[in-house]
Parts: C-alpha cells; sequence; structure tokens
C-alpha cells in the first residue's frame, strides 16, 4: 500500500473524478490515506484536461484541490 499525504493526487478532488464506478474506493482512500500500489486514475484537472493525464495517487502538481471528503490537515 501507498501512504498518500496533502497535495498528493489521490486526496485531490479531481482525482478519478469523472470515474463514478470507482467513487466508493476513492473515498477509501481519502479517509484511510492508502492506496493500493497499482492504482491509477485519470486527472479531471480543467488545466489539464487536453492531455489527459493517468496518474497515480502519490503523483502531484500545483493544481492539487483537496477532495471534500479528505480529512486532510
Amino acid at each position: 500500500m501507498l501512504h498518500v499525504h496533502e497535495g498528493q493526487c489521490g486526496l485531490c478532488a479531481h482525482f478519478g473524478e469523472h470515474d463514478f464506478n470507482h467513487e466508493n474506493r476513492l473515498v477509501q482512500i481519502r479517509t484511510s490515506k492508502e492506496a493500493p500500489e497499482q492504482l491509477i486514475e485519470e486527472c479531471g484537472h480543467p488545466r489539464h484536461a487536453s492531455l489527459h493525464l493517468v496518474v497515480t495517487p502519490i503523483s502531484g502538481c500545483d493544481g492539487f484541490e483537496p477532495a471534500p471528503n479528505a480529512q486532510v490537515h
């Protein structure tokens, strides 16, 4: 398992935001701050939309926006 920290994609509102089939998994990652090592999701950040980025939960960028259900401290 990977440990996800503030500022990383796994806790960002745009991580997997268009993949509603995995919504429960994203909530679990955001609350436990742990993610499977092989997990990748699409980045839905509007600034990156044309790039169709696929990122890991521990990736990051300066467009980080905390997910509403991520308990970021």
